[in-house]
């Protein structure tokens, strides 16, 4: 639904020339060209979130409340909401400033700058995620000491994996869906639990999930990851660079003036079956990993307690058991429950 809204607003906007209409109001507001970037997709962002947030009010109060799922208050909604703008107007709105001077300041050749400066912010994000930003959303506290912590620490002692930090999460504040993920790398690498997980599951089951987890960064999951963000990031800057110039895309959208935030937008939606491309490619790299990291699992572990554990948290969040071969092809970074099981049963 919030799709179908979404291009009935983007098709609106082509046949009334709403780009040139923001285009417009931004140059009223400032004649630099990185105010009028800014300003321009602060329009643009925050006329998008305010028209879809009641698309997100109804999934979070009416769906997923109908299955027992949400324990999101309205408070917790509006403060997220909040937070997120203020996160979108200090980073995105940093990076946007900096990506729009290199491109004054260098033209066509911003690409190889705007590359360096999203590779670094990339490998901080992967770094620090978990210390800076969940903190201002969640509260993450570490696993105290009790038998969990001793299955964990010996599972992980068995295999080689220095595991420091252990770090619960309250998710449990927004919904009953549980949930593990293993972030940072080198000193700075954590495993995260959601209390939910901690909740519904059996300790043999939660070091399960660990070996899984574990798996990933053994089998340089995280640095493939990584690494192919940062060259689809060149990639598609390159690409940029090479058409973000070209007036016949500002005048697509009803501009006559050539400009860096107008390029950005059309690029996006010409870029956008290049994407599903690739995202196509990295969804199939994803379920191959999961594979890998169930494999890993089996072998350090057990199978049954892996099993076991799929089985729960497929049944806690109401998953499709039988989606359409094709479907998880397009969009399913994780392989079915059936084909997870029957993976660790061999």
């Amino acid at each position: 639904m919030t799709s179908s809204f979404s291009l009935v607003i983007t098709l609106a906007f082509f046949f009334f020339d709403g780009f040139a209409w923001v285009d417009a109001l931004a140059r009223e507001y400032a004649s630099n060209s990185i105010m009028i970037t800014l300003i321009f997709f602060g329009i643009i962002m925050l006329g998008s979130d305010i028209l879809t947030t009641p698309f997100s009010y109804y999934k979070t109060f009416v769906i997923e409340a109908r299955f027992g799922f949400n324990k999101t208050t309205k408070k917790t909604f509006l403060l997220d909401k909040l937070k997120g703008w203020l996160m979108l107007i200090v980073v995105g709105g940093g990076l946007l400033a900096v990506l729009t001077w290199f491109y004054e300041s260098t033209g066509n050749m911003f690409w190889i700058y705007a590359w360096i400066l999203m590779t670094f912010f990339t490998l901080f994000m992967n770094l620090f995620y978990s210390r800076l930003i969940v903190p201002l959303f969640n509260k993450q506290t570490p696993l105290e000491a009790n038998a969990l912590q001793d299955a964990l620490s010996k599972y992980a002692q068995s295999v080689g994996f220095n595991l420091d930090k252990i770090f619960v999460i309250d998710g449990s504040k927004r919904s009953t869906k549980a949930n593990a993920y293993f972030s940072g790398f080198g000193r700075e690498k954590r495993v995260t639990l959601y209390d939910t997980l901690i909740n519904d599951l059996k300790v043999d089951e939660i070091v399960a999930v660990l070996a899984h987890e574990v798996g990933h960064y053994k089998r340089k999951h995280i640095i493939f990851n990584l690494a192919a963000s940062v060259a689809l990031t060149g990639f598609t800057l390159f690409v940029l660079s090479l058409l973000i110039s070209n007036p016949v895309l500002s005048q697509a959208l009803g501009v006559a003036t050539p400009s860096f935030h107008i390029g950005l937008i059309a690029f996006g939606i010409l870029y956008s079956p290049l994407s599903e491309i690739t995202g196509l490619i990295m969804n199939w790299f994803s379920r191959k990993f999961e594979y890998q990291a169930d494999d890993y699992a089996k072998t350090t572990y057990e199978a049954e307690p892996m099993m076991r554990a799929l089985k729960k948290l497929s049944k806690n969040s109401l998953t499709n058991l039988t989606p359409h071969p094709a479907y998880v092809f397009m969009h399913y970074s994780h392989p079915t429950l059936l084909e997870r099981i029957n993976n660790l049963k061999e």
